[in-house]
């Protein structure tokens, strides 16, 4: 017998669906509310409102539980790569032997880009922020392989797929080369996902360049803690748009323009200012942890707490532990580095933080790692891009097929003016 709640209004019983999910998760099922009752809900931000049903990823912020398609992500960061969380993430399992290889050769054989594609980096400052030009280049993917945009043909979505998850990283990295006036560097078949997107960075065409495997696997597991984190704002804005049958390149586009809100994708820059900002001031840490309590100062710690968590976020567990060994295994000598540490120390031992539960979040520990690694901080957010395409290509494709999608409409309530007449300009006072 199913489960049901009970509404009553104005003498009126209304009775409403609990729909309960594979972890035992509770919700109301209002879908049928307005007809019923003629009445909506009010939820701003939608922090309270369900807006799909997903077997994606599953977190649980009390209990600090992130897990992709049923695995921990704890066991992932330790044994996958991304590539095989990507397939994971979009295709349900994890690949088989030979699926894992097919996979990744027909993404290392979709690497380069339209050589028409780079020409439009020409039309950008120098100064542009790469965001700009990622969500730009990413949209105009469409205007190259329109023979392949329906969203409802399984083969254009396949190859469409193929190439977001190659393409980026390529898109990316030329970005990054723009700002700083150095040649694109060609990707390379011989290299991993995460080994050729690092050489396109750093590489120069007048000298070999050496790949740390210590940089490469701490990017690869950046990835991974990145890939998908159920409902957020990018997640959810790439299943709006593509609610309306949008192509898969400009709904994906849509979210890197999500992400790219310092609420949201732009944390962990805001890290790495933070520590600019106390290390030119003296360095003084007890300064700003006790600016951070104060109400009055209009001052926050970024880097800690998180809007869902409410326990330590497992991601920065794991990447704790990752910026520790990177820094150890480089020799990394940074007063910003050293600040963090430090303020990390702090904030981990002091009362008022622990009882409010702002432990370090995961952008704070990957701000330090990129930094560790010299990407730049205008890179930070494209990082985080680079990390959630499988999920943001794997939220698109469950809303595609999801028997249940409408086109997404929110309701609202009304507050401007009632009705007004018309008055001419010159009878205006």
């Amino acid at each position: 017998m199913s489960e049901t709640a009970k509404l009553i209004y104005e003498g009126k019983e209304y009775e409403i669906p609990v729909i309960t999910g594979s972890e035992g998760e509770k919700a109301l099922d209002i879908s049928k509310l307005r007809g019923a009752t003629g009445y909506i809900t009010l939820d701003s931000g939608f922090v309270n409102t369900g807006s799909c049903k997903s077997s994606i990823t599953f977190l649980d912020g009390e209990k600090g539980i992130l897990r992709y398609r049923g695995y921990p992500i704890e066991q992932l960061a330790e044994h996958s790569t991304f590539l095989e969380v990507a397939y994971l993430l979009i295709y349900g399992q994890l690949p088989t032997e030979a699926e894992y290889k097919e996979f990744k050769h027909i993404v290392t054989h979709h690497t380069m880009i339209h050589e028409d594609l780079k020409r439009l980096y020409d039309g950008f400052r120098k100064d542009s922020h790469p965001m700009a030009i990622l969500s730009s280049m990413i949209c105009t993917l469409s205007g190259y392989y329109g023979e392949s945009m329906d969203p409802l043909n399984e083969r254009h979505q396949e190859i469409s797929i193929y190439r977001l998850i190659a393409k980026t990283p390529t898109i990316a990295a030329y970005s990054f080369k723009k700002s700083i006036g150095q040649p694109f560097i060609y990707p390379k078949n011989s290299l991993s996902y995460v080994a050729n997107f690092i050489n396109m960075m750093f590489s120069v065409p007048t000298e070999d360049y050496y790949i740390d495997p210590v940089v490469e696997r701490a990017l690869d597991l950046l990835l991974i803690l990145h890939a998908d984190h159920e409902q957020n704002c990018s997640a959810s804005t790439v299943r709006l748009v593509g609610s309306s049958h949008a192509n898969i390149y400009v709904s994906v586009a849509s979210g890197v323009n999500a992400l790219w809100g310092p609420l949201h994708g732009g944390a962990n820059q805001a890290v790495i200012e933070m520590l600019k900002e106390i290390h030119e001031a003296g360095g003084d840490i007890k300064k700003f942890v006790d600016k951070a309590k104060d109400k009055t100062s209009g001052f926050r710690l970024m880097g800690f707490g998180h809007r869902v968590y409410k326990n330590f976020d497992p991601r920065a567990v794991i990447i704790k532990k990752a910026a520790d060994d990177v820094l150890t295994k480089l020799d990394i000598h940074d007063p910003l580095l050293d600040i963090a540490k430090e303020l990390e120390e702090v904030a981990l031992s002091d009362e008022y933080f622990l009882e409010k539960k702002l432990y370090p979040n995961v952008d704070f520990y990957s701000g330090i790692i990129y930094k560790a690694l010299r990407i730049p901080v205008e890179m930070f957010t494209v990082m985080f891009a680079l990390g959630r395409m499988p999920g943001w290509i794997a939220q698109w494709r469950e809303m595609i097929y999801d028997k249940e999608t409408k086109i997404g409409r929110p309701r609202q309530i009304f507050t401007g003016e009632n009705k007004r007449e018309y008055v001419k300009i010159a009878q205006r006072t």
